[in-house]
């Protein structure tokens, strides 16, 4: 029987060293895991030599890598992180062990020197819940709070779990609804884009073929256009112009991008954004969506109603759906039932707030909230499909006119000529 030195990590996460007798590896990891270790070295005396030193060496050194965090990450890198973490909890690895793990493959920086982060607070003491609030701008409220419970209820694997599908579920949603509204607009900047410079320059080549037939003499959709295409390079300050126009219409954007930071700004935009005529029922569905999906989560997770309304006020993403929540909250404070103030906001259509009635009656509440969820994901991925459906033909039916008002300018005196030579006599 040999003795091995091992490296392990006890039930707090704090690393540990000693000497343990066995016939084989796999008996001396059995032996320590049955002492509540878990083994990350495990060497033969003789047979080489532990590189704990140096494993904490290579930890610290991370630690010049801090410079990177405080930045944002994009929410799928977030989405993948919580997944992996949870798969390694769940196979039994030590939350401490996972993080490192984790620190030494993550390809982005900013994530990794966060997690790294988190590892060092985690081995100082500080709970998982209280890492990660150092670090706001990447983990929010939401994950924060739904991390902590699932601490308090010896879950975290389950809950890290649900915030990952939670994720990818939002995350999905966002992509087809950002999908939808920007496809008008690019095409639309292409059919502008097209006609300036149709005007620019290929309208002047064919007015100048046409020069000797007059003014009378060109049909009148062609004189139109040579006419707006002349006043176009007639005046030197037509282009300086087009480049202003976009100038002033980014100052526009920039100037509603701040005005929406403020108070009242936000509550008119967030309004706005609800009473579009197409988009808004889009915009509505997506809020009552997230509405149900993080009340939903956080309930499930253990996260007590009072403060899991809170959070799910502060991550509504539109100020008219966090006031109807806060009325809510401040319903259900004085314990009264949360459908009242659900149906006076008028925001919520009768189907939530009867399934939400329903819940609160079976005591089943999570669990339709979630439904609704599910079933508004699906309203919502349908009304973008056909949203899109329709968009798809009226935009190239829009640049097709567009284009082809110009060419048929063009060819109309072009094909008279060619009628006026054939009927000329020989």
């Amino acid at each position: 029987m040999a003795n091995f030195q091992y490296t392990a990590l006890d039930a707090k996460g704090e690393q540990t060293t000693g000497t343990v007798p066995a016939s084989s590896e796999a008996e001396a990891i059995q032996q320590l895991r049955g002492q509540g270790l878990y083994p990350t070295q495990v060497v033969e005396e003789g047979k080489g030599s532990l590189t704990a030193g140096k494993a904490k060496t290579k930890t610290r050194g991370k630690k010049s890598v801090k410079k990177v965090t405080g930045g944002k990450i994009k929410p799928k890198v977030l989405m993948i992180f919580t997944r992996q973490l949870a798969t390694l909890i769940d196979s039994g690895l030590p939350l401490l062990r996972g993080l490192t793990v984790l620190g030494k493959q993550e390809p982005n920086p900013v994530l990794r020197s966060t997690v790294n982060s988190l590892a060092d607070s985690v081995q100082t003491g500080a709970t998982f819940s209280e890492s990660l609030s150092q670090h706001p701008r990447i983990f929010n409220k939401l994950y924060v709070n739904m991390v902590k419970a699932g601490e308090l209820g010896g879950v975290l694997e389950v809950v890290l779990t649900r915030l990952a599908e939670y994720m990818e579920k939002a995350h999905k949603l966002k992509n087809k609804i950002v999908s939808a509204m920007v496809y008008p607009v690019i095409v639309l900047f292409i059919a502008v884009a097209i006609l300036v410079f149709l005007m620019l320059f290929i309208v002047p080549k064919f007015k100048e073929m046409f020069a000797d037939q007059g003014g009378d003499g060109l049909p009148m959709i062609s004189r139109v256009v040579f006419g707006m295409s002349e006043n176009m390079l007639a005046r030197p300050y037509v282009l300086p112009n087009i480049v202003w126009i976009f100038i002033v219409l980014a100052a526009i954007f920039v100037f509603l991008k701040v005005w929406s930071n403020t108070k009242g700004g936000r509550s008119a935009v967030d309004a706005f954004k609800l009473k579009l005529p197409v988009f808004g029922d889009l915009t509505k569905k997506s809020a009552i969506s997230r509405f149900a999906r993080t009340l939903g989560t956080l309930v499930t997770s253990g996260v007590p109603i009072l403060q899991a309304l809170t959070i799910t006020r502060d991550t509504a993403g539109n100020v008219v759906v966090s006031k109807a929540i806060d009325k809510v909250h401040e319903a259900v404070k004085e314990g009264e039932s949360i459908v009242a103030p659900l149906q006076s906001s008028k925001i919520f259509p009768s189907m939530v707030i009867s399934m939400v009635d329903v819940g609160e009656e079976t005591g089943q509440l999570p669990e339709m909230l979630l439904k609704i969820a599910d079933v508004y994901d699906d309203e919502v991925d349908n009304a973008v499909t056909a949203l899109t459906s329709v968009l798809e033909p009226i935009m190239i039916v829009f640049l097709a006119l567009v284009v082809g008002t110009i060419v048929f300018a063009l060819f109309l005196p072009l094909i008279k000529m060619i009628q006026n030579v054939d009927g000329a006599p020989a």
